[in-house]
């Protein structure tokens, strides 16, 4: 016949567990947790994430300020109307509003190079205000096209993907940047060239599938 677990035998003398031994409940030392495991996002991440201005990367009527628009796809070609697009650049002169710039913080009227925007409204797309990003140093001597970083949640995706978005009329600049060269063929540097709008410039991110945006492993 099985025990019954919750039958406590009757106490014949006092007892005193011995402590800091395993299974007795006491710690001989700081407690640690290690790190929990991904899980994926579910379909509200942009919920309290998001801010009004936060798609403002220039402000409101700063001289020069145009939109990025475009959708987000999911691998079916289907718009996702709850992703989230982080966007991190630098500024016209190509510099950084940000201590880790090696040669400095700066900054730049009506400009602070970050930005937010959900896809939720209308539903799959998203829309950034910003400027026109200088050069900056690519590490090897030269200098990379101007380009906008780009950080993409989803629901569904365990970890953000990362991309960029470059600039179809920047032909000489593309020509010579070190990281649309590294790309196998003139197909997967399409997927990264914003192309020019009514109001700016547009490219669409393709999560998978057919035209599936380059994403870079960082």
């Amino acid at each position: 016949m099985t025990a019954n677990p919750f039958d406590v035998p009757e106490a014949t003398e006092p007892h005193q567990p011995h402590s800091g031994q395993r299974g007795t409940g006491f710690l001989t030392g700081p407690f640690r947790l290690g790190p929990t495991p991904s899980a994926t996002v579910g379909p509200y991440l942009a919920i309290g994430l998001t801010w009004p201005d936060g798609p403002y990367a220039a402000a409101e009527g700063t001289e020069g300020a145009f939109w990025i628009r475009g959708r987000v796809v999911d691998g079916h070609g289907d718009l996702v109307p709850d992703a989230m697009i982080e966007t991190w650049q630098a500024d016209p002169d190509g510099r950084f509003a940000s201590p880790e710039d090696p040669r400095g913080a700066a900054r730049y009227p009506g400009f602070r190079g970050y930005a937010r925007s959900q896809t939720a409204e209308p539903p799959g797309e998203f829309g950034i205000l910003t400027l026109k990003p200088g050069r900056v140093p690519d590490g090897e001597g030269g200098l990379q096209a101007p380009h906008v970083d780009v950080s993409v949640f989803a629901r569904g995706m365990l970890d953000r993907v990362v991309t960029r978005i470059y600039f179809s009329d920047e032909t000489e600049a593309n020509a010579e940047d070190v990281v649309l060269r590294s790309l196998p063929d003139e197909e997967a540097r399409r997927t990264l060239l914003a192309t020019p709008s009514a109001d700016g410039y547009v490219l669409d991110i393709h999560l998978q599938g057919e035209g599936e945006t380059v994403f870079f492993a960082v």
